[in-house]
């Protein structure tokens, strides 16, 4: 290992990982590097630097979907080869990563259908990155789960020739979409991928669930690695608590899936039977919820 090597500088002072203070407490970089980055003072710190390739490589994760680029290596540029996206979660499975500042750094998707892949949310717009999407083969639709994660998908969607969806109670964010859902009663739009409407965190949040394995939760609700359980964001719920709380009792028995897979929080496989219990128990917790004042201050 040479004194040049990005492994060996993060171990040097003054040349390591760090957060800059354009960080924005977004979640992203401390959901790729749990080990490594952690959150102090309302903002991600770099606690360590890494003891090996593989979590060498989750800096490097980090650094490259941190909306503001914050997670850099002092001294030095990041090394382009190294940069991982998309990345494979599971087999036709992949995070787009470079998330963009206009979704407040939202997680964006690509799943492979036998007809092209489907975008589930957007990361940040760039020519660069759409041929690099497109290169995996034709994207034909544009899914997005909210208002919240909107900026992108018209750019992407003309980029691709692909369909742009959204839900109509979330339209005047994306007035130009291709396809609208409507009402509250799910329905298929493609082979084996079933749009659920969810009202809630938003009017016109919307679920996604492909193959009973898959479900793209937006901001509905995701895994929480402070208790170790699928959970709600109720202090930024724009819409109503009662109507997510709602969303969630219609789901119990009608939601199956392996993975969640949420714009912001953490991403969780697990057997199908734990979903559903898990699932069923947040509906009993999120029964008794209230709409409050909008609270930033998360533990994710």
């Amino acid at each position: 290992m040479t004194d040049t090597d990005p492994l060996t500088a993060s171990r040097t002072p003054g040349t390591g990982w760090y957060v800059d203070d354009r960080c924005t407490n977004c979640d992203v970089a401390r959901q790729l590097a749990p080990d490594l980055i952690h959150e102090r003072d309302g903002r991600s710190e770099v606690v360590r630097p890494p003891r090996d390739e593989a979590e060498l490589r989750q800096l490097y994760a980090a650094a490259h979907a941190c909306p503001t680029r914050s997670v850099r290596l002092r001294g030095r540029p990041l090394e382009p080869a190294r940069e991982p996206f998309p990345l494979a979660l599971d087999e036709g499975l992949l995070l787009c990563g470079h998330n963009s500042q206009h979704t407040a750094g939202a997680n964006a998707y690509l799943l492979r259908r036998p007809g092209g892949y489907l975008m589930v949310d957007t990361p940040r717009y760039a020519e660069p990155l759409a041929a690099r999407y497109e290169a995996l083969g034709p994207v034909t639709d544009v899914l997005l789960t909210h208002r919240d994660h909107a900026a992108h998908g018209r750019a992407y969607a003309d980029r691709f020739g692909a369909r742009l969806w959204i839900h109509e109670g979330d339209l005047d964010a994306a007035p130009d979409a291709d396809r609208v859902l409507r009402g509250r009663e799910p329905v298929e739009i493609a082979p084996g991928v079933v749009a659920h409407p969810f009202p809630g965190h938003t009017l016109g949040s919307v679920l996604y669930v492909a193959d009973d394995r898959y479900c793209f939760s937006g901001d509905s609700f995701y895994w929480s690695r402070t208790t170790g359980d699928l959970e709600v964001a109720d202090g930024v719920t724009w819409y109503s608590m009662e109507e997510l709380a709602a969303s969630l009792a219609r789901g119990v028995g009608r939601l199956r899936f392996e993975w969640v897979l949420p714009g912001h929080g953490d991403r969780r496989r697990m057997p199908a039977e734990e979903a559903d219990r898990r699932l069923r128990a947040l509906a009993e917790r999120c029964a008794g919820l209230r709409t409050r004042p909008v609270d930033f201050v998360l533990r994710w």
